[in-house]
């Protein structure tokens, strides 16, 4: 079959955590930088789309190719990471620390970034004639996307604050999500389409993705956005990461772990009131030595579902 079972699953990602702790660095960076680069030209694929056709829903049905083509072929976005090496951690895989995870993350993030740069300051030159043109209607697009998500949370001060790190949680519960079900099926048409579904939702919906916006706001200031680099650091990217981590840890890893992760528990199912007042009865004086002792209630044993 190619559905593979949550229990089966979740042992499945605990390998892959496991493997992404213990890679080398050179590997961790190569796949990094790749898989940073790959996402970020399908994210501006989908501005194109939208831009072009006026359709932001056929963007958002769009971009998921771009995750899709980056998790077929094995390369690491830190938004995976941070689900799939935790798992190896709570599993206490051998060799898997808490110092190991930190290295696997930020060499992830720098991989990320480099990917995500480079993709930006690509698509600067493409939508500005090697910077001879002011930027086409795309660029125009991206620069006002880094504004939005800058100043535009600035604006609104605590809230505003608060608004950018639960869509950061919201990402990446998706995102997560998402990078689970990558290994839900063992068939490519079955992997494929498990990806899709959350990824396309959470890119319609505006949440916030720590990778995506590493192309963004880069992009943005390239081409000419009016926000700063603290701006960006400050009112997007740091909160963004902190609620993309939170977000994998508390609605992916840490429930599929402790509802998938160990050995189930059965449940003790309690004898039923007839019974229980039988046995009190039962348990009264004896008057003759030869009486039989009245019979303990038996207990049954469910199995949990």
């Amino acid at each position: 079959m190619s559905y593979v079972k949550p229990a089966d699953l979740v042992q499945t990602v605990i390998d892959a955590g496991a493997s992404k702790v213990m890679l080398s660095t050179r590997d961790t960076l190569v796949r990094s930088i790749l898989g940073g680069a790959v996402l970020t030209i399908a994210a501006a694929f989908a501005i194109t789309i939208s831009v072009t056709t006026g359709s932001p829903l056929l963007g958002a049905v769009l971009f998921p190719i771009g995750f899709i083509m980056l998790y077929l072929l094995g390369f690491d976005l830190l938004t995976g990471v941070f689900v799939l090496a935790p798992l190896a951690w709570m599993d206490k895989r051998p060799g898997v620390t808490i110092g190991g995870i930190l290295r696997n993350w930020g060499l992830v993030f720098v991989g990320n970034f480099i990917g995500a740069f480079t993709v930006a300051v690509l698509m600067a030159v493409v939508v500005t004639y090697g910077f001879s043109t002011p930027p086409n209607e795309v660029g125009e697009a991206i620069g006002h996307i880094g504004e939005g998500r800058t100043v535009g949370y600035a604006e609104h001060r605590a809230a505003g604050m608060l608004t950018l790190f639960v869509r950061g949680v919201l990402c990446n519960w998706m995102v997560a999500t998402g990078v689970v079900l990558a290994m839900i099926s063992t068939s490519v048409i079955g992997k494929i389409f498990a990806m899709w579904m959350p990824i396309m939702l959470f890119f319609f919906m505006g949440f916030e993705h720590s990778i995506v916006n590493m192309f963004l706001f880069p992009s943005g200031l390239l081409l000419g956005g009016d926000f700063t680099i603290m701006d960006y650091l400050i009112w997007n990217e740091i909160p963004t990461v902190l609620g993309n981590l939170v977000g994998g840890l508390a609605f992916v890893a840490i429930p599929l772990y402790v509802t998938y992760g160990r050995p189930a528990t059965p449940r003790r199912v309690r004898p039923a009131k007839r019974d229980r007042r039988a046995a009190i009865v039962g348990a009264g004086p004896v008057t003759t030595a030869a009486a039989t002792p009245a019979a303990e209630p038996r207990e049954t044993v469910g199995t949990s579902v």
